[in-house]
């Protein structure tokens, strides 16, 4: 399990002030669909990714932590889960991303469980 799911890793290279809207974010095994709103709040960091290319206006929440690498000339990110993983993930859910810990609490429990 990772140390701080809710910041961007050391390794992935994100810089401060970066804007990642719109950037595409790729999962193991293929895009997973684009940035629409992030986060690098400390310890509260995230990315909203709008996966509409499969279910039409669905938004995911992913935690920073989940971010391996950020490619800011190819403007994607690249993501250490697969996209049935981030599909079957809850729903965004706009009224709670800020401010409640449970909901954060919920989807890093989600993310931080093994699959399979």
């Amino acid at each position: 399990m990772m140390e701080n799911m809710w910041a961007y890793p050391e390794a992935a290279s994100y810089q401060t002030g970066t804007d990642l809207t719109g950037y595409k974010v790729e999962a193991s095994d293929g895009s997973i669909g684009k940035v629409d709103k992030y986060s690098d709040a400390v310890s509260a960091s995230y990315l909203v990714v709008d996966i509409g290319v499969w279910i039409f206006g669905k938004h995911v929440l992913l935690p920073a932590g989940l971010v391996t690498r950020i490619d800011p000339v190819e403007r994607r990110i690249y993501v250490s889960c697969t996209k049935q993983r981030v599909k079957d993930a809850p729903e965004f859910d706009k009224e709670k991303h800020i401010g409640d810990p449970a909901y954060h609490e919920r989807l890093g429990g989600y993310y931080g469980r093994p699959t399979g």
